[in-house]
Order: C-alpha cells, then structure tokens, then sequence
C-alpha cells in the first residue's frame, strides 16, 4: 500500500476521509490466481458503468409513458443507488461504490461533461440570440430576478456551518432557480407538439438567453466561491476568465476557420485537425480550472468558437453517441450518489423544500406572465410559458455539484436543491398539459380530396420527406400534376425528424438561418438539401409555392404532426413515401421499418386523400422546366372510391402538355361473381356488408366519373382508353404483366372501399397490405417492370359511402366528398347515354 491521498466521498457526512489506496492496483491476474476483480480499480469502474447505465435505462423505460425527460431517470438513477435507497446497505455500498473508487468514477464523469458542454457549444448558435427580438430577451431576464428573490430568503433559512459566504450561497442557489435547461425543454416541447409553435419558438429562445445568463453567473460564483476571503482574487479571476473568452474570439476561431477553409469542400477533415481540437479541449478545461472557473467553462467557450459546418458536424458525429450515451449519464448518477435523502430528517425542512418548490415554481411564472400581459399574450399562454421556463437539467446539476464541491453548500442544501430539480423538471409536462390546451381550429372545408378539388382552384399538397432520396421523383410528380395560373399548386415540404435526446435535432426547428450559411448539423445539412431542392423548383414555375417546414417526433406519434398540419393547412392530398427503397439490382429493400408504421398511421387517420409513392425513379434527374416533361403514365381503375380518386389525380396530370395517359378499366366477364361491398376501415382486416343500394351506388358513381373523362378526352391524342375483361385474380396478375414495359409511373387506387373478385386472392401473400392487392404487386421484387407507383386512398369521412357524416371532428355532409345525391345530380348534365355500354378495345 503506497501513497495516502484524501478523498471526498458520498457515503459519510464527513467531507474528508483518509483512504489508503495502491495505485498499481489497475487491473486484475484474474479469479483463477485467486484475486477479487472489484479490488481493482479497472473492473469495478466498468462494473459500476454498467451498473448505471442499465439502472438509467430502465428508469427511462418506466418513466417514457408520462413523458419525462431522460435527465430525471438518470438523476434518480443515481439516487437509487446512492445512499437514499441500496447504498444504505452497508456491504451494498462497501463492494459496489467504496470509498476507493469515487476518484475515479468523479474524473470520468467530468471527462463526459467537459466534453458533452464542448459539443452544446459546438450546437449552440450564438447569432440566434440576437434575433430572439426584445420578447424573449425580457422574458429571460426578468424570469431569472423573481426566483433569485426567493433564493435571497432560502439562502437565509438552509445556511449552516459549512456556507462560509451569504453572498455565494445566494448565487449558486439563485443560478440554480432561475435557470432552463435548453436541452430539456427542447424535447419537452417536441413531445408536447409545441415546438413548431410559436409558444414554442418563444420558449426555446428564452432559454438559450437564459442559458448565457445562467453561464456568465455560473463562472462569477465560482470565482466568489474559491476566493472568497480575497476579493483582490475573485477580480483576477473574472479577468483572467475574460482575457481566455477574447483569446479564444481572436485567436483560436480564426485559426480553425484557416483549417476549415484548407479543408475542400467535400472532403473529411484529417485525423490531426481532429486530434487537435479534442485535445484544445482538454486545454481550455485545463486552463479555466487553473484560473480559478469550472473546467466545463473553457470547454463550452471552447465550443462555441467552432465554426458552425462541416467541422461541426463532423465533431459531433464522432463524439455525440458516446459521451451523451455513455459517460454524461455517470455525471447525473454521480450527483444522485451524492444525495442522501436521510439528511433532511425534520419535518420543517420538508415544509422548506416544499416551500421553495412552490416559490420557485410560482416566481418563474409570474416572472415570464409580466412580460407577456407587456406584450398583450393571452394568460394561458403567459402561465404556460412560465410553466416550461421552470425546466432544469445540465446547468443546474453542475452549479449544485460546484457549490458541494466548494462546500457552499452542505449534504442538506444539496438534496434539498436536487429534490427541486427533479420535481420541478417532472412536474412541467403533466401540468401544462392540463393547463394548456390550444384551441384548433377546425375550420371545414369540402375540398379534402383531389376528385372534389375543381381544376381551376388551387390544389394544396403536403409533401412528406424521410431523407433527400425521395426528393427528385417527388418534384418530377408535382410538376407533372400540371401546375397552371388557373390552378396554381400549394407545396408543404413536411421533413420527418425522429425525436431523439439530441439537442442538435431541436435546433434546426429553431435556427432560422439565412440561405447559404452552413448547416448546423447531419439533420439540418439534409433538411437544407431539401428546402433548397424545392426552392429552386419554386423558382422555375411561377405557379407553384413551396412552404418548408420540420416536424420532430417519435415515429409512433409523428403521424399526428402529418394530419394535424394537413387539417390546419386544407391540404387535399398528403404524398408520403413508401418504407422500401429501391437496390442496385432492381430489388426493394426496407430502409426504416418505422416509416412503415408511419404509413399506416396516416392512412388510418388522414383528414385528406394520401398518397403512397413506391420511388423507383421519374424520367431519371429532377426536371426543372415544364417543357422538359414527359412521362407515360398509366391508371388501373377496377372501381371504388380509391380509384375514382387515382383517376381524379391522373385527370388533372393529362392536362400537362408533355403526359401521356392510359386509362386501363378491368371489368369482370358475365360469370364472375358481383363484388361485395366491405367497410373503409383503418384496419387491414375488411368487414363484409350486405349487398344493396350502396354497391348499386358506387358502381353508377364510378360509371359517372369513367363516362365524364371519356367524353372530355374523346379528342385527345395524348388520352388513351381500353377496358379489358377478366374473371379471376390470376387474370389480372396476367394482364397487369403482359403490359408493355414504357410506362413511368403507375396510379392505382389502394382499393379498400370493395371487395373485387378481379383481386381475390392477391391479398392472401400480400406483405404490405397498405397498398393494397394490386399496389402490392406493382411495388413487389418480383415485378418485372421497374416504375414507380403512387397508390392513392381517398378521404371518405367517417362512414362508409354515401352516409351521411355530421360530426363536428369530421366533415359534415357538404364537406364528404361522396355525398351521392350532389355528385350524381352535378355530372348527370354532361353525361353522355351512349357511353353507358361497356367498350373493350381489342
């Protein structure tokens, strides 16, 4: 045994403990040579790395269905093996956490956060502050004066023996009331679906002023806290700490903006320029520590001066997963470790931390609603607002561990304080989500589907984007729908974001960056890919106008966002890609299988017609100008709304100039039996109704529609017509194959609203039931034909065809598409009786 060292532990209420230690004691000859592998420093580490990350995990687990945030599973992750609950277990504590190993556990848990603030600085855009306007700069600041008031009054009740300085205590506890944690909140209000709000907006830049706020104040109490009995120290201190922010302006940012610009445009960055700067990290850590301020602090500076762009994202690539996923979550256990719950042991302490919940709480919102009755917000919106500004995490958590550390505050103060964090962060969701509850606003509108949208309006589109693969043939699709001054075209470009716990996916939601700035991130570089895609097809027709914007949620709630933003916007028609991709050879293979689910969460609760694009291709590259169209496309209609509407879609693209369609009736031979009408459910699963008038209807509906688009395209060279007689589904599996292989893009309907002996039997190996029997076949492997194909389900409002829909979350009867009386009394004046005999061509 060598070397004694002191060591602060978590265990004893003594701030200092005399343990002996060897230090070639690293890793172990192993249990058959008969050593313990938790006498050795290594494996225990790895052991209680374990041990956290699987306890966090399970928190996270257990507590995700009342949406809380990750940081309350990972702090009460620590607490429940800290001295709380299993470290009162003496031979708990003694194997798993002794006092021998907490060194080792603190240095790596600071290694995650030095690093983990470096890439919040590297995330974070300074310029957004400055265009966060006077609102939310006034919200943050006097947010932050309130719950410092309250702090005064606590710092005077919870001092002690070990609180040297009145002055300190009350600005470690101020910081640590009044901040918000931007991460946090971020994700909060993605789950809450604010974040596209401007609630939410106006929330998220508070925040990031907040945090700048809470960071300045962070490093003067630090500075107070070390040097408190020389106040001749504390100034050098906030000077030295001044002259490193200025040495890393105008020193170190133009010198890794000279290695951005050496790097070409394209091309990674090399190992040494990497190397380089984890290690100026590690400097700017080392640094700000020897000055007398956090070493966290250099680091985030550190950060903040990385040029926004590639390097960025390179950075965070190589970094993110490990140190958020790994080592920051020993950070938070580390703080849990540290509380001991036992301490508060009287009754009037608990009154206090009550107390302070309730103040700090009621502080930060009367605060924020101040400055939203200035600026004439509604209250709701005022008490919501506070409501979120209460959010706590990172900064907290290190201001709490900085003032133990510094003994500014003792084991009750900070169990008390990490008590607040935890329920004051833990109470947000379910609190605003009673309180606040914004009124939609569910204004009818009858043009729900593309049949009802009349040629000479203007089509309004939502465009739905998981990567910009999908992009090209979406844009050649919209062109092709024949955008015109008479019926201009509407474009929402809705990009898909999976909710994670990263703070660089909220941001692009946030960031409002000018037009050929560099892309924050690896989601942001694609989100720009897309809008400018669609900008510059904007650009080329005048008569299209395209609206970006992000949507960031779980893939189990992110249809939610796609049919709310379609109902809000009255789109007609939602286009969202199909789950698969094409492969080199031909075949189809998944990208995501949650894209799958996506899919038919919209179809089940779309408030429009959708569309589900099978990308193999349209006519190659994006077509920028209308007279370098020319598709060949090709409609299976077998009847039913589903397909009314593929015909209705492919009506108006034959009005473009350079398509050419070919409309393919199948019609049942005389022996074939009669189809039977079956309910539009959203399951996969169809219920069978009685034949009668209904099934009369439809059929005389779709007569109407075929016999109102022959006699409008009778003269049209471009329009090509053919029925074909079939009796059985392997007829039709025939005759879809012996079709000539020079189409572009199949549209056919999903073919839910019937039951059609033409497909019986192709459901029975169909794998994706969500396009349906024959847009299953077209979008196969096996399919020998390489098209793309749009399978198109119309909207039918609540019932089936022809019922009558007045409930106020539904469309009325005016506003249901296939109100029969109207639609057949509107066409019967052009109807054409000649046509009413089946034609086949030979």
């Amino acid at each position: 045994m060598t070397d004694v060292e002191p060591v602060s532990t978590v265990w004893n209420k003594t701030q200092e403990t005399i343990v002996c230690y060897a230090p070639t004691m690293i890793t172990t000859n192993g249990v058959w040579q008969g050593d313990n592998p938790l006498d050795f420093s290594l494996p225990l580490f790895i052991l209680q790395l374990t041990l956290v990350v699987v306890t966090t995990r399970i928190l996270v687990f257990f507590l995700k269905p009342l949406r809380q945030p990750r940081v309350i599973s990972e702090i009460l992750g620590g607490v429940l093996l800290g001295p709380s609950v299993l470290g009162r277990n003496k031979t708990f504590a003694e194997t798993i956490f002794p006092m021998r190993s907490v060194m080792v556990l603190e240095t790596m848990a600071n290694v995650g956060l030095l690093y983990f603030l470096f890439l919040v600085g590297v995330e974070m855009d300074i310029s957004v502050i400055r265009r966060t306007g006077k609102r939310a700069l006034f919200i943050a600041v006097v947010g932050m004066i309130l719950p410092f008031l309250v702090s005064l009054c606590f710092s005077f009740v919870i001092r002690s023996e070990h609180t040297v300085h009145k002055g300190t205590v009350t600005i470690f506890l101020g910081v640590a009331l009044s901040v918000t944690a931007f991460p946090v909140l971020a994700r909060i209000l993605a789950e809450l679906k604010l974040i596209n709000s401007e609630l939410g907006r106006l929330a998220m830049s508070s925040a990031l002023v907040n945090d700048i706020c809470a960071w300045v104040l962070l490093a003067f109490a630090i500075a107070l806290a070390e040097n408190e009995t020389a106040s001749l120290a504390s100034l050098w201190v906030i000077l030295s700490s001044v002259a490193f922010v200025v040495f890393c302006i105008f020193i170190v940012r133009p010198a890794i903006s000279w290695v951005v610009r050496r790097t070409p445009e394209g091309e990674t960055f090399s190992e040494f320029y990497i190397c380089l700067i984890l290690t100026g990290v590690m400097i700017s850590g080392f640094i700000t520590d020897s000055i007398g301020t956090h070493s966290v602090f250099g680091a985030f500076v550190f950060g903040l001066v990385i040029p926004n762009g590639p390097l960025g994202v390179t950075l965070i690539e190589k970094l993110e997963d490990f140190v958020s996923g790994l080592l920051l979550p020993l950070f938070f256990a580390m703080s849990g470790l540290k509380t001991d719950i036992s301490s508060i042991n009287k009754a009037s302490t608990w009154g206090i931390l009550t107390l302070v919940i309730i103040l700090g709480t009621a502080g930060k919102v009367a605060g924020t609603m101040i400055v939203t009755l200035f600026y004439k917000m509604p209250l709701l919106d005022g008490v919501a607002l506070g409501l979120l500004m209460n959010t706590k995490g990172l900064v907290e958590m290190i201001v709490l561990n900085v003032g133990k550390d510094q003994k500014v505050l003792d084991d009750q103060a900070f169990a008390i304080m990490v008590i607040v964090a935890v329920v004051m962060t833990g109470i947000i969701t379910p609190i605003v989500t009673t309180v606040y509850k914004p009124a939609r606003r569910c204004i009818a509108y009858k043009r729900r589907t593309i049949q009802r949208t009349k040629l000479d309006y203007e089509l309004r589109v939502l465009v739905c984007i998981h990567t910009p693969r999908n992009v090209p043939t979406i844009i050649n699709l919209l062109e092709a729908s024949n955008p015109t001054k008479k019926s201009p075209m509407c474009v929402y470009v809705l990009h898909l974001v999976e909710l994670t716990g990263r703070t660089s996916a909220m941001l692009i939601v946030h960031n409002t960056r000018t037009s050929g700035r560099p892309a924050l991130n690896r989601t942001q570089a694609q989100s720009d890919h897309i809008i400018n895609a669609f900008e510059n097809y904007e650009q080329h027709n005048s008569c299209v106008s395209v609206q970006p914007l992000t949507a960031i949620s779980p893939y189990s709630t992110m249809h939610e966002d796609i049919c709310n933003l379609a109902e809000d916007k009255r789109v007609a028609f939602i286009i969202i890609p199909f789950h698969k991709q094409q492969t080199v050879d031909g075949g189809m293979e998944p990208t995501n299988p949650a894209f799958r689910t996506v899919n038919q969460n919209v179809l089940a609760n779309a408030p429009c017609s959708v569309g589900i694009l099978v990308d193999r291709g349209l006519t190659g590259s994006t077509r920028l100008s209308a007279n370098d169209v020319s598709h060949q496309i090709v409609v299976l209609f077998f009847g039913g709304p589903d397909d009314r509407e593929a015909l209705a879609y492919a009506w108006r693209m034959s009005e473009h100039a350079g398509v050419t369609l070919t409309v393919i009736r199948f019609i049942p031979g005389h022996g074939t039996a009669q189809p039977v009408r079956v309910s539009h459910s959203n399951s996969d699963e169809l219920t069978a109704l009685p034949i009668g008038t209904n099934i009369d209807m439809d059929h005389q509906l779709d007569m109407e529609l075929i016999n109102e688009f022959r006699i409008h395209k009778a003269h049209d060279e471009s329009i090509f017509y053919t029925e074909k007689v079939v009796n059985n589904g392997e007829e039709t599996v025939a005759a879809i194959r012996a079709m000539d292989n020079v189409h572009d893009l199949f549209i056919v309907g999903r073919g839910q609203g019937s039951f059609s002996p033409l497909t019986a039997g192709l459901t029975d190996w169909s794998e994706c039931p969500e396009l349906g029997a024959i847009g299953d076949l077209l979008a196969s492997s096996d399919f020998a034909a390489t098209v793309s194909v749009l399978v198109v389900q119309q909207f039918v409002g609540a019932g089936p065809v022809g019922e009558d829909v007045s409930s106020p979350t539904t469309p009325s009867a005016l506003d249901d598409p296939f109100s029969n009386e109207e639609l057949i009394n509107r066409r019967s004046t052009t109807k054409d009786p000649s046509m009413d005999q089946p034609i086949c061509d030979a």
